[in-house]
């Protein structure tokens, strides 16, 4: 019997994209240093299980997120997934600034990614400039990318709520996005970063993105756990009319600059999620497990992800009971 069962509901997409971000910010926040080739092995093992867009490191600079100093390196050993697969694999990387855009254009990035601050303290946690400052350093980077033919995705981090500041108006949210599109971003991703939106927010929040002429076409949404509310957040989102969502294999990841976030939405929890309401995403969920197992043995330490945890504890059962047998 193959579960989960499939009831679908109506008013929800069709398919959804799933922006897989746990090569980057799922690791971006290990203390031990996680070596090139185990990162080039786990992204290649997210693509075998169907996963098409995958983020596969930021061109930071070391100092700031030692994790990522490898980029340069990294980027080569995975940059031919689109030549040896059947499917067309993105590979977005994170661009700071003119010079993070320099390098990833060098290596033959065609996705890149900037990230923005919804909110003045954590602008000034984590790029060391005022809101504005920094939208108006990323538009020279979004500028160029566009010339050179890339993508640019942008980031929008503390959408819902700030350690510092508290709850964030949405208004000042709507500023943000706004700006970020009209310097020319594909795609703004709503971040979550601290864990704390609900679904009511999250629907406001879209809905006033829509009356200030955002589409929805153009958004993703980015939700951390803290609470336990980023599916209920998820599905809100995907009865607004979103259909990419973030997530992070095996529920890898926090925030360097915000100590309260804590991981990632698990994409395995949402594929779980998403097969029982009948919504294609391409991913074979065993696979995905089965590689999110193998990262986390390399990190030393079991999934977050309640469904990495109950398929591999069910898998150990059905192997023991064979070898009884």
């Amino acid at each position: 019997m193959t579960l989960p069962m499939v009831v679908p509901a109506p008013g929800l997409p069709a398919r959804v994209r799933i922006h897989e971000v746990g090569a980057r910010d799922g690791l971006q926040n290990e203390k031990a240093t996680v070596p090139t080739e185990v990162k080039a092995e786990f992204i290649r093992r997210l693509a075998t299980a169907g996963l098409t867009t995958i983020e596969a490191t930021s061109f930071v600079h070391p100092k700031w997120v030692p994790q990522l100093a490898d980029a340069e390196q990294l980027f080569p050993l995975v940059s031919d997934l689109s030549e040896l697969s059947d499917m067309e694999v993105a590979l977005p990387v994170l661009v700071p600034n003119e010079r993070g855009l320099d390098r990833a254009l060098a290596l033959g990035a065609r996705q890149v990614a900037v990230f923005a601050s919804a909110t003045e303290s954590f602008a000034k946690a984590n790029l060391n400039r005022t809101v504005d400052e920094a939208l108006a350093m990323f538009e020279p980077v979004v500028s160029r990318a566009k010339a050179a033919g890339a993508s640019v995705r942008g980031y929008l981090s503390m959408c819902f709520g700030d350690p510092w500041e508290g709850p964030v108006p949405v208004a000042q949210v709507v500023r943000v996005c706004r700006a970020l599109l009209d310097m020319g971003c594909d795609e703004l991703s709503l971040g979550d970063t601290i864990g704390v939106a609900t679904a009511g927010h999250v629907r406001r929040l879209l809905a006033e993105l829509n009356e200030a002429s955002v589409p929805t076409s153009s958004l993703a949404v980015h939700f951390h756990d803290t609470y336990g509310q980023a599916l209920a957040n998820t599905y809100a989102a995907l009865e607004h009319g979103v259909t990419t969502v973030d997530a992070s294999a095996g529920g890898l990841g926090g925030c360097p600059f915000a100590k309260s976030a804590t991981g990632n939405l698990a994409t395995e929890d949402l594929v779980w999620m998403l097969q029982g309401l009948g919504i294609e995403t391409g991913v074979d969920l065993t696979s995905l497990v089965a590689t999110s197992t193998w990262m986390a043995d390399r990190l030393g330490r079991p999934s977050p992800s309640r469904t990495v945890r109950a398929l591999s504890h069910q898998d150990s059962e059905e192997s023991t009971e064979s070898e009884e047998h």
